[in-house]
């Protein structure tokens, strides 16, 4: 199952609010990259009939079902990668870039 951390779901819930998409889901997609790593793409959609949806720390999260094999066990976190800049980052087992140690897991 894809997660959300609180606060990558605090930094949604802001982002949403500031772009007018209050009341939206979190779409999320994702392809595998010719060197096998993942390419990750969100944003605010309403979603369709055909779209796997869920909730997480109370974010709802809508995908096309082609990407649940990708996303799932993915972590999705917002951390200060340097100084004074954040950004949201995917942890996956899946993508061949992740380690443990990303997630504070050894």
């Amino acid at each position: 199952m894809f997660k959300v951390t609180e606060p990558a779901a605090e930094q949604i819930r802001n982002a949403a609010q500031q772009s007018g998409a209050d009341g939206m889901s979190l779409r999320l997609a994702a392809h595998t990259r010719p060197d096998g790593s993942i390419e990750y793409k969100m944003g605010f959609d309403e979603g369709t009939d055909e779209d796997i949806v869920f909730k997480s720390e109370g974010i709802s999260i809508v995908m096309e079902p082609e990407y649940v094999p990708l996303l799932d066990e993915t972590l999705l976190d917002y951390v200060e990668l340097d100084e004074g800049g954040r950004q949201f980052i995917f942890h996956n087992p899946k993508d061949p870039n992740y380690t443990a140690q990303q997630q504070g897991r050894d």
